[in-house]
C-alpha cells in the first residue's frame, strides 16, 4: 500500500510542478528520471542496509564528538546556571553551533572545505544536466547555511538571470547547514537527519528543474569562489566564533518569538473556534502529509506539525514533533525528514537580505518571486519525505 501512496504522491507532486512550471518545453526529463532513481537507491542504502546503517552510525558518532566537546566549553562559562537535571535548550542545543561554526572556518581557511564543495559540485552537475555553478551552490550551502553561501557567489551574483538565481536561492532553502546539523540530531532521530541531508540535495535539482527549467551556455557556465580578504589563523577563529554565536543567538530569539506568537494565536483561535490555530492547519495539510506516506488517522496531527514548520520555521516544528507520544513510527520518520530544511516564510526575508546586502538589484528580484520560492523549497522537502516513505 504504501508503494501505491508514494507513487501517487510523485504523481500529485511532478503535477503540481508541471502546471506551474515557468517554460514546459525547456523541462529536460532523463536528468529528473535520473536523480530520482538516485534517491531511490540512496535512501534505500541508507535506511535498510548494513552499510547505510555503518555510515549513519559513523556520521553521528562523529556529531556526538564534537558535541561533547562543545559541550565542555558551554559548561565552562554556564555550569551551574542550570538545575542538576535540567536541559535548557539554548545551552544544550543552540550553544554548540559555535563550535560547529568553528570547525567550519578552519575547513574553509585550510582550503579543504573549497576544494570539497568544488568538485563535488563538479561531479553533481553531470548528473543534474544544470550549471556548475547551480551544482556548486547546492554543495556550499548544504555546508555553509542560506544566507552565508551568497558571499562565495558574490562576484556571479550581478550576471545572473532571473531563472539562475532563483535556482541559488532554491537550493540554500532547501538544505540545512552543517553547523546546525547537531542541533537537529538532539531534536529527532539522527539517520533521518542524514537522509534528509541527501534526498535534498537531488530534490532541489529536481523540482527546480520542472518548476524553472531553463538551458545555460558554455560561456555561462563558469564557477569561480568568491576570493576573500586574507586573514591571519585567529583573526579567521574569531569571526567565526561570532558567526556562530550570532547564528545560535538569532535562532534562539525566533524560536521564543514565534512559539510565544503561535501560543497567543492558538489560544484566540480556541476561544473563537473550539479549534486552535495548529490543529486547523493539521486539517489543510493532512492530504499532504496522508501522500507523503503518513496512515490517515495521524494525518490531522502530522499535517499540524508540518504547517507549523512552514509558518514558523523547522525547530518550533521539531519541538512539537516530540511531544507528539502517540505517533507511529513511520509517521515520526516522514514527517521528521520532511522538517529538514529551511523552507518557511521566515527564510525568504533572510535570503533577500543576505543577497540585498551584497547587490541590491537581486536583492529587489528574490523578493518579487519569495512566495514561489517558498512553493518550490516547500515541494522539495515534499519530494525528499516521499522518497523516504518508500523505506520506511
Amino acid at each position: 500500500m504504501r508503494i501505491i501512496i508514494g507513487i501517487l504522491s510523485l504523481l500529485v507532486l511532478f503535477g503540481l510542478c508541471y502546471v506551474t512550471s515557468k517554460d514546459r518545453g525547456q523541462i529536460r526529463y532523463r536528468p529528473i528520471f535520473v536523480m530520482i532513481a538516485l534517491q531511490l537507491v540512496l535512501a534505500f542504502a541508507l535506511l535498510y542496509t548494513g552499510i547505510g546503517s555503518f555510515l549513519i552510525q559513523g556520521f553521528v558518532s562523529v556529531f556526538e564528538r564534537l558535541l561533547s566537546y562543545a559541550g565542555e566549553g558551554v559548561d565552562f562559562v554556564f555550569g551551574g546556571m542550570a538545575n542538576p537535571d535540567a536541559h535548557p535548550f539554548f545551552l544544550n542545543v543552540l550553544l554548540p553551533i559555535v563550535f560547529i561554526s568553528v570547525l567550519i572556518g578552519i575547513l574553509q581557511y585550510t582550503k579543504i572545505l573549497p576544494f570539497v564543495i568544488r568538485y563535488v559540485g563538479l561531479v553533481l552537475s553531470k548528473v543534474n544536466g544544470m550549471g556548475k555553478l547551480e551544482s556548486f551552490n547546492a554543495v556550499a550551502s548544504a555546508i555553509l547555511g542560506q544566507s552565508e553561501v551568497f558571499i562565495s557567489v558574490k562576484k556571479q551574483l550581478p550576471l545572473l538571470s532571473e531563472k539562475r538565481l532563483y535556482t541559488l536561492c532554491a537550493s540554500a532553502m532547501s538544505t540545512v547547514s552543517m553547523s546546525i546539523v547537531g542541533a537537529y540530531m538532539t531534536m529527532i532521530r539522527p539517520e533521518y537527519v542524514v537522509t534528509a541531508l541527501v534526498l535534498n540535495l537531488f530534490s532541489g535539482f529536481v523540482i527546480v528543474s520542472l518548476l524553472n527549467p531553463y538551458r545555460v551556455s558554455k560561456e555561462e557556465d563558469v564557477v569561480m569562489m568568491q576570493t576573500v580578504e586574507k586573514q591571519s589563523f585567529f583573526e579567521m577563529l574569531g569571526e567565526y566564533i561570532m558567526d556562530g554565536f550570532r547564528v545560535a543567538v538569532v535562532v534562539a530569539a525566533m524560536l521564543i518569538g514565534f512559539v510565544a506568537l503561535v501560543a497567543l494565536i492558538n489560544n484566540i483561535f480556541s476561544g473563537i473556534f473550539g479549534l486552535s490555530f495548529q490543529q486547523m492547519l493539521g486539517f489543510v495539510f493532512a492530504p499532504f502529509a496522508f501522500l507523503i506516506g503518513v496512515p490517515w488517522k495521524e494525518a490531522v496531527d502530522a499535517g499540524s506539525i508540518m504547517a507549523t514548520k512552514l509558518v514558523t520555521n523547522e525547530f518550533v516544528a521539531m519541538l512539537e514533533l516530540g511531544k507528539q507520544t502517540e505517533l507511529s513510527a513511520r509517521t515520526i520518520g516522514v514527517v521528521s525528514v520532511f522538517l529538514v530544511s529551511f523552507a518557511n516564510f521566515s527564510s525568504i526575508g533572510m535570503i533577500a537580505g543576505a543577497v540585498k546586502g551584497l547587490n541590491e538589484k537581486q536583492g529587489d528580484t528574490i523578493a518579487r518571486f519569495g512566495l514561489r520560492l517558498l512553493y518550490g523549497a516547500t515541494l522539495v522537502s515534499w519530494l525528499s519525505a516521499t522518497i523516504a516513505g518508500f523505506f520506511i
